[in-house]
C-alpha cells in the first residue's frame, strides 16, 4: 500500500505515521528524515542541498525530488511505503504521480488528519518551543490552509479524513481502520 499522510503541524502526523508504517509494515518516509541521511551521509544530494542551505536558500524542489524518488524506490519500499511531508504542493503531487507511474505504484490513499485550529494553537503552545507564538503558528496555519485544500482535491476519492483528537492509540484505530476500508 501506497500512502501520504497530510495534516497540519500539531495533528499528530509524525507519531501516527511512525504507528501506521510499523502497523503496516512499510517504510516511513519523511522528507525530513531523508534530508538529514542525505547531509549525514554526505551523499551527492546532501552536497547539494547542503549547498544551497548554506546560501541560505530553500532547497529547489527537484532536490527533494530525486532524494524522494530515491527512497520510494529501494527494495524495502517494493511493497508500499508511507510519504510524510512530501508532496506539498501540486506541482510536487504532478511530479509524484509521474514518478509513481512510472514504476507501476501510484497512491493508493492520502490519510487527511486533522483537528481544530484551537486545539493544534494548544498542541503547539504547549510544547514551548520559543518559535511557537501564537501570531506564528496562526500564520503557519493560515498557510497549511491555504496550500493543503488543492491537494487534498487533486487527490479526491483517495482522501481518507480522520480525526486526529484523542489518545494516540485511539487516533491510531481511527487511521487503521479508514487505510484499509
Amino acid at each position: 500500500m501506497r500512502l501520504l499522510i497530510v495534516g497540519p503541524q500539531g495533528a499528530g502526523k509524525g507519531t501516527q505515521a511512525a504507528l501506521l508504517a510499523e502497523s503496516l509494515g512499510i517504510p516511513h518516509v519523511s522528507t525530513g528524515d531523508l534530508f538529514r541521511a542525505n547531509l549525514a551521509g554526505g551523499t551527492e544530494l546532501g552536497k547539494l542541498a547542503r549547498k544551497y542551505m548554506d546560501a541560505g536558500e530553500l532547497v529547489p524542489d527537484e532536490v527533494t525530488q530525486e532524494m524522494v524518488a530515491d527512497r520510494v524506490t529501494q527494495p524495502d519500499a517494493a511493497a508500499g511505503f508511507l510519504l510524510d511531508g512530501f508532496p506539498r504542493n501540486i506541482s510536487q503531487a504532478d511530479w509524484l504521480t509521474e514518478m509513481l507511474a512510472r514504476i507501476g505504484a501510484p497512491i493508493d490513499r492520502v490519510v487527511l488528519l486533522t483537528a481544530p485550529d484551537q486545539v493544534l494553537l494548544g498542541r503547539m503552545l504547549a510544547r514551548g518551543r520559543t518559535d511557537d507564538t501564537v501570531e506564528a503558528i496562526t500564520r503557519r496555519l493560515d498557510i497549511y490552509h491555504r496550500e493543503t485544500k488543492p491537494l487534498i482535491d487533486y487527490y479526491d476519492g483517495r482522501v481518507v479524513h480522520v480525526d486526529g483528537v484523542g489518545e494516540v492509540d485511539e487516533v491510531h484505530q481511527r487511521v487503521l481502520a479508514a487505510v484499509r476500508g
